[in-house]
């Protein structure tokens, strides 16, 4: 009983860290948003019913230990082969987002959930064939079930916690599925070696347990690059798996980008040899123009910048090259990246204080005389955005961050002809702000692309923007007062639809908004 009692537990233990560690395997591909986790939540349920079902059945007919140890041992290598087999079907996902198809998308998705059903399956046999071979007394059968079964509960439990607070940050992903594997598998081996005497299946699970040995000993790290292959035209300066984010670097000569999970967006550039990004960071410096005609904050050297979203750095680099060295505070939620801006992205400014943290989180702990003059929010990770920085209440406590005359600057995503989700912040932010105007990036016909939604303290009329953008004082760069005045046609004035949902935090219906943005994309409404 007593090491029945243990490999529950530990078929327990399994079965949730499993759970964990493939929600983090899903979610640099496809968001951590309730649409994934209920979709991995249900199969994980629907396998450990069928599991249940089949672990009765089998219990009744081969009421052994050597063969319920034998399927404990196939679902170890089961979740052993989860890191091996999982790469190579992710890189397709890679593709299905680099070109949009939607098959190949949801192909890679069911594959990917295919991998968990087997041993899933077999793990939540192991419990109902545990209880067949611990009754020994018909009229104790209720207690010991009830004994097993919340001895398996206390498994899931750790479990839980597991992966999430030791496997995952001091291992990463893969490993964490090896190491459970292991776990079970070792359970197995011990038990077939000194509880079972004898039988056809004693042996297997050491087997199984050398075999999954092999596979950690063949798992080289190289197949976690394997995912970034078909964006090697850059070379590959730096790759690691922190607690948040797949991290990669990439280099065409002096340039960087800095890609995240997936690795189709660029979340941060490099460009040593020029002023300008080239990309949306550049709209950020048109921040400070929305401001009332004739403040004097060309000369104003005590501006206070708040980065929410620092990345690795591209905006405080911008800011500091084009206006000087204003202090700035970039909060940046996964602390390797801000690590990583500072190896490879030339983020050393003296006038940058660089803080690991969520940059909601981090806003209310400031005490209410911690005020900044601009407020640039480039949290945003497509598909799935954070939805606690897109709403009222979040915008409200940014606005009682904001000093007389503050400006919020929010980089938002959106297709060539779908701008929902500019529309929407921009609706969110009209209940708060009383002037609200829009920067469209201009892109490719047929791509995504991004907009500037600004925000104003005070009431201000566009005209006073595009007299500030006509008068840029000749002491600032050449570079950026062209780009200035090439950009400044492209504001407006925003004019959300009728209907437009403003975004809270009770409902915030980030994900559908994004689904349309998504759909229309793949139905050619681009």
């Amino acid at each position: 009983m007593k090491f029945l009692s243990l490999l529950v537990f530990t078929a327990g233990a399994v079965t949730l860290g499993l759970e964990l560690s493939a929600a983090r395997l899903l979610d640099p591909w496809f968001g951590n948003s309730q649409i994934v986790w209920a979709g991995l939540i249900g199969l994980i349920l629907l396998y450990l019913a069928v599991g249940a079902w089949l672990g009765g059945r089998l219990a009744d007919r081969y009421p052994t230990l050597d063969g319920l140890l034998a399927v404990a041992s196939v679902a170890g290598v089961g979740v052993a082969l989860i890191p091996s087999l999982s790469p190579p079907i992710l890189g397709l996902a890679g593709q299905g987002l680099n070109s949009y198809a939607p098959g190949l998308l949801l192909g890679t998705l069911l594959a990917v959930l295919m991998l968990f059903s087997l041993p899933v399956i077999l793990l939540g046999a192991i419990s109902p064939w545990a209880v067949r071979l611990a009754v020994a007394d018909v009229d104790e059968a209720g207690r010991v079930a009830g004994r097993l079964y919340a001895i398996g509960t206390l498994g899931s439990i750790v479990g839980t916690f597991l992966p999430v607070l030791w496997l995952i940050p001091a291992y990463g992903t893969r490993w964490s599925f090896y190491t459970l594997a292991l776990g079970l598998l070792l359970i197995c081996s011990a038990g077939a070696l000194w509880r079972v005497r004898r039988g056809r299946l004693r042996w297997l699970p050491l087997a199984a347990l050398l075999l999954a040995a092999l596979l950690l000993l063949l798992g080289d790290p190289a197949a976690v690059r394997a995912r970034w292959d078909d964006n090697s035209d850059g070379a590959l300066l730096y790759e690691d798996e922190s607690l948040y984010n797949y991290i990669a670097v990439r280099a065409w000569g002096s340039e960087r980008h800095l890609k995240l999970n997936e690795g189709v967006g660029i979340h941060s550039v490099y460009h040593p040899q020029s002023l300008l990004s080239q990309g949306i960071w550049d709209y950020f410096l048109l921040a400070p123009l929305f401001r009332a005609e004739n403040r004097d904050w060309r000369l104003a050297s005590s501006e206070r910048v708040l980065v929410i979203g620092l990345a690795a750095g591209t905006v405080p680099g911008l800011y500091t090259d084009v206006y000087g060295p204003w202090p700035i505070t970039g909060v940046e939620l996964d602390a390797q990246i801000i690590a990583v801006g500072q190896r490879f992205f030339g983020m050393d400014q003296p006038n940058l204080t660089a803080i690991a943290a969520d940059g909601r989180r981090w806003l209310q702990q400031q005490p209410a005389a911690s005020r900044f003059d601009l407020i640039l929010v480039d949290a945003y990770r497509p598909p799935y955005i954070p939805f606690h920085l897109t709403t009222v209440e979040f915008f409200t406590l940014v606005r009682s961050h904001l000093n007389e005359g503050g400006v919020v600057a929010v980089n938002v995503g959106r297709t060539p002809r779908n701008f929902a989700l500019v529309d929407a912040l921009s609706q969110t932010l009209g209940g708060v702000f009383p002037t609200v105007f829009v920067v469209d990036e201009p892109g490719p016909a047929d791509d995504l692309g991004n907009s500037l939604v600004v925000a104003t303290r005070e009431p201000l009329a566009l005209a006073a923007f595009q007299a500030n953008v006509a008068a840029l004082a000749d002491s600032l760069p050449a570079e950026f007062r062209v780009f200035a005045r090439e950009a400044a046609p492209r504001a407006r004035v925003a004019a959300p639809p009728p209907g437009t949902p403003i975004f809270t935090d009770d409902r915030a219906p980030v994900e559908q908004v994004v689904h349309g943005i998504i759909w229309d994309f793949l139905q050619g409404e681009r």
